[in-house]
Formats: structure tokens, sequence, C-alpha cells
């Protein structure tokens, strides 16, 4: 058995195999149904060549790749026959077939027509289909010319060679067959997979770049060989190549660029694009986002932090690329764009541009982060600001109030009593002394929630020692505890030193009421421009604490002043720590 039936064989299984993929999607039916028509007469020839029934093989073999392939490819992505061209192109590429089918001398010549009818088909498919045909038209047309240049470059070598180099044309042009299927489904399934006009322009690169350079060379040596009379020698021919290669690199560039400004319009210069880029970017994510990707040219720009997107530019694109902001080693989140139609990756310019604006965009990002932190920062204390309010107006009335009226009406009562029953107005005195006294109790009690007078009196390090004296365990001893402060303490804000003390105090109540601590530490000092306060106690448990009011309020006096608050049951005991900005 020859190699190009067994290349016939797995072609025309490749071949039903992408029939069956592309029914399935439910796209392409007609085209489907002919591709597995096809690969099936395919390996049906192989298997008459197997038991000796040559005559029908070759009418098999013929009918699969003279009449059904073409009829898939006719039909890919959607059969159209209504309108006069499509018809005509139906009934020469059936009739070419048929012809090829019945008449075996006709093969070649009905090739040469059915491949210049498909190609008007592909450009009459572009002019009049949708963007998804074309998209997958564009797979499949790719696919075909490709694998014909290849073949067709290979019968020039064999052909220019005179020795037979490539003596099994015939075989690999059946297995290039096998390329146009695979294709045809890609441009139904997973037409995004990459950006097929990419594709196509380094195809069109590539080809151009390789037909000038094989031009040249052969054009050359020929030159030489008529003004000699003699052919090129070897040594001459290989200086000649190596020269000439100097060039591929600067035309590819060159094509690349008419290409894509053929096909897709100008592309930015990278320089220009920073430049314009830098002068723009401000603080706002959105209008930094504009520039971008206004002076790049490109589709689609996001930043991305924490897999949240906060601002976005463009429309959203299949095909994008991610690149990381970063501040110093600090990841602060992330820029995403979208590719140019044509583009199969940023161009090494685009990177640069953008490997010189993420600097920039990040500090716009973290920019509107402080922005937003300030925001909320302000707004919790215009809200811990009113809840004070609150509390105190509800204390004034609850409290002071009635007690103030009822000293009020028991002084009016004791002038009425004065003359007529002085006792009565001496009882009446006394307990105005005890309303008075509750009074001055509960101013004292409303200023000490404002503000603490032990920090005016004896100052933070003075007002944590004498509380510290004053605790007892929950088995009545004195709780010992330790204070460890710096004594060079800079000068703290009123509303960082009430904060460093309530926090003290409360981590020092709640080790002597609930941890059934015996001693406890706590230890003050300056790292890094934040206030680090530590309060540790050697008290047991079992469980992981459970957060209750007190430990709420903890954490709400160190967020209130922009800081952070930990608490946790270790195996030596309790800790509390708390970090307050200078």
């Amino acid at each position: 058995m020859t190699a190009d039936l067994v290349v016939a064989a797995a072609v025309g299984v490749v071949t039903a195999a992408s029939g069956w993929v592309v029914w399935q999607s439910g796209r392409a039916r007609a085209s489907a149904a002919a591709l597995q028509l096809a690969g099936a007469l395919l390996v049906g020839g192989w298997g008459l060549v197997v038991v000796d029934a040559d005559p029908l093989a070759a009418t098999a073999f013929r009918a699969g790749g003279a009449l059904l392939l073409p009829l898939a490819v006719l039909a890919y992505p959607r059969l159209a026959w209504r309108d006069p061209l499509s018809f005509v192109l139906l009934v020469v590429i059936v009739g070419g077939g048929l012809l090829a089918v019945a008449w075996p001398a006709t093969l070649v010549p009905m090739g040469y027509v059915i491949g210049t009818a498909l190609l008007l088909h592909a450009w009459w498919a572009f002019e009049t289909g949708s963007s998804e045909d074309r998209r997958a038209l564009t797979w499949s047309t790719l696919a075909w010319i490709t694998a014909g240049l290849v073949v067709a470059f290979l019968a020039f070598l064999s052909e220019s060679a005179g020795r037979g180099v490539f003596s099994d044309l015939d075989t690999l042009f059946v297995a290039s067959i096998a390329v146009g299927p695979v294709a045809m489904v890609v441009g139904i399934v997973r037409p995004e997979v990459v950006d097929v006009r990419g594709l196509v322009t380094r195809a069109v690169v590539s080809t151009t770049v390789f037909v000038a350079f094989l031009s040249a060379a052969i054009g050359l040596a020929s030159v030489v060989e008529v003004v000699s009379g003699e052919p090129m020698r070897t040594t001459p021919l290989a200086a000649l190549c190596a020269l000439l290669a100097f060039g591929v690199r600067p035309l590819q560039v060159l094509l690349r660029g008419v290409v894509d400004q053929l096909l897709f319009g100008d592309r930015p210069d990278p320089l220009a694009a920073a430049t314009s880029v830098a002068d723009r970017i401000g603080d706002d994510p959105a209008l930094a986002l504009d520039a971008v990707r206004e002076a790049l040219v490109l589709p689609y720009a996001s930043i991305r932090t924490g897999g949240e997107v906060l601002a976005s530019s463009g429309t959203q694109v299949t095909h994008t690329r991610t690149l990381p902001l970063r501040l110093g080693t600090d990841e602060v989140g992330e820029v995403v764009v979208g590719l140019r139609a044509g583009d199969l990756s940023l161009s090494s310019g685009d990177e640069d541009v953008l490997r010189i604006v993420a600097p920039l965009l990040a500090q716009t990002l973290r920019a509107q982060a402080m922005s937003r932190d300030l925001r909320e920062s302000r707004e919790a204390t215009v809200t811990a600001v009113e809840e004070e309010r609150r509390r105190l107006r509800r204390d004034l009335h609850d409290g002071l109030g009635p007690t103030l009226s009822g000293v009020a009406f028991a002084t009016d009562a004791a002038r009425n009593q004065l003359r007529t029953d002085p006792d009565r107005a001496d009882e009446l005195l006394v307990g105005l002394r005890t309303e008075t006294a509750a009074a001055i109790a509960e101013i004292r009690r409303l200023v000490e929630g404002l503000r603490p007078p032990a920090l005016d009196q004896l100052g933070l390090v003075g007002a944590v020692r004498q509380h510290a004296a004053t605790l007892h365990s929950s088995s009545g001893t004195p709780l010992a505890v330790t204070v460890d402060i710096d004594d060079h303490l800079p000068a703290l804000s009123a509303a960082t030193e009430v904060a460093a003390y309530r926090i003290v105090v409360e981590a020092l109540t709640n080790a002597a009421r609930h941890a059934a601590a015996s001693t406890a530490t706590v230890t003050m000092q300056v790292r890094e421009r934040q206030l680090v306060i530590a309060v540790r106690d050697d008290g047991r448990s079992d469980a992981a604490w459970v957060p209750g009011v007190g430990m709420s309020s903890m954490r709400e006096r160190a967020l209130q002043v922009g800081g952070t608050l930990r608490a946790t049951a270790t195996a030596g005991g309790g800790l509390v720590e708390a970090s307050l900005p200078l």
C-alpha cells in the first residue's frame, strides 16, 4: 500500500470528524454534511483499494476531493444560492466536480475552474456576510490558501531542481487538504481563540517577504549566469543569499506597517504616545485610561484591583493583555488593555509605553484610594461627632434636666414654707442639697466621658499608672500591672491620647474581670510614626475570644484616629495590640 493512500485515509478521517464537530455546533449544517460525506468517500476509497477495486476507488477519491470538498467550502459558513453570483458559482462547482468525477482527464483543468470559483465565493461572502461569517470564513480561506501556496512552492522547487527532490507531491497535496477542515472547525467553534486578522497580516507579510527574497536571489543568479555564461557557483550563491538576508527584517517591518495601515489604520508612534499619556494623566483613573487608550489607539482599557474593575474606557473585546501596576514592591492593581484588530499580542513599543505610564497609573490608583479613605475618615468623624452630640443631648435631657427641674421646684417649696413651717423648709433644703450633689456628680460624669481629667492632671503615662493601681482580679486580689512606657513620647494629639488611654483602660478591665489574670503588662513605644500599644495578661482561655462591647469599643476608638487593633488569646495569655498614627 502506497503512502498517498494511507495519507488519503487519514485525511478522510480528519475531514469526517471535522464535519461531525461542525454539525454538532448547530451552524453550517450543509457544509458539515458535505465534509462528512467527503471524508466517508476518502476512507471508502482507501477500503476499495484494499479489496482491489481500483476503478471504484478512483471514482470515490474524485467524488470526495473534486465535488464534495469544494461544496463544503462553498456552503461555509452558510449556503447561499438565491443571488445570481452565488447561484452561478454553485452551478460551476457542481458541474465542474461532476465532470471531473465522470471524465478523469478533465480533473486538472476542472481543478483550476473550481479553485477560481471558490476564490470568487470567498470574496463575495466577505462582501455580503455578517461579521461572524467573515471571521469564520477568514479561518477557512487562510488555511486553504496557505496549504495551496506551500504545495505550489514545493512543486516549484521540485521542478527547478530537476531531480525529483519532492517526488511525492501528490502525497503532500493530499496531506495539505487536512488543514482546511480543521480550520473550518476552528472558525465555527472557537473563532476567538486568537485574532485571525493578526494571522492574516503575518501570513501576507511573510509570504511577500519570502517571494521577494526568492525572486531577488533567482534574478541575480540568472543575471550572473547570462553575463558569465555559466551557472553561479555554490560559494558565491551562498554569499549572495547571506547579503540578501540582511534585508529580510527591514522589509518585514516596512511591509507590516504598510499592511497594518491598509487594513487597520495608522498605528501610534510609541514615543509620541508616551509623551501624550504622561501629559494627560491626572487624579481620575477614568480620564487616565482614556488618555492611554486614545494615545495607543486601543479598543479597551481598564484598571482592576482585587478582581474588581475600578475604571474602564472603550468597548470590551475578546483578546486582552494584563500588566501589573506596582509602587515600589507593592502591587496596587493591574491594567487590562484590549488588543487592536489584527494584533496577536502587544507590540514592543506598546509595552514600553505601558511600562512608562504604569507608575503614573499606580499613583493615580493610590491617590484615588487615599481620597476614598480620607472621605470615609471624614464621614466617620462627622458620624462620631453627631453620635457624641446625640449622647450628650440625651444625657443632659434625661439626667440633668429632671434633676435641675426638681431643684427649682424644691427651692420654690422651701421659700413658701420658710415663715410658716421652718422645719419643713429645712427638710426641703436638705433634699435640695442632695439633688444638687447628684447634679454635680452627673456633670462630672459627662465631663469625664468627654475627656478623662487624669489626662490633663497627670498626662497619659501618669493616668495609665493611676488606673492600673486601682485594679483587682476577679478573685479580689490586686492585679499586678507593669507599665513600661517610653518617658520621651512625642506630643500626642488630644484624640490619639484619649484613644490610647481608653484602649489601655478597657484592655486592663477585661483582663481583671474576664481573663482570671493575676498579672498584666502595658507597653507603649513609637515605631515608624506609629504609637504601638500592647497589653498582655497571663489569663488562660481554651476558646477563641468572642468580640463583645468592650472589644468593639477598642476597635472603634483605634479606627476613629486611623489606627488598627488586634485582640487575641495566645498560649501565654491575652494580647491586645493597637497601632495609632502620630
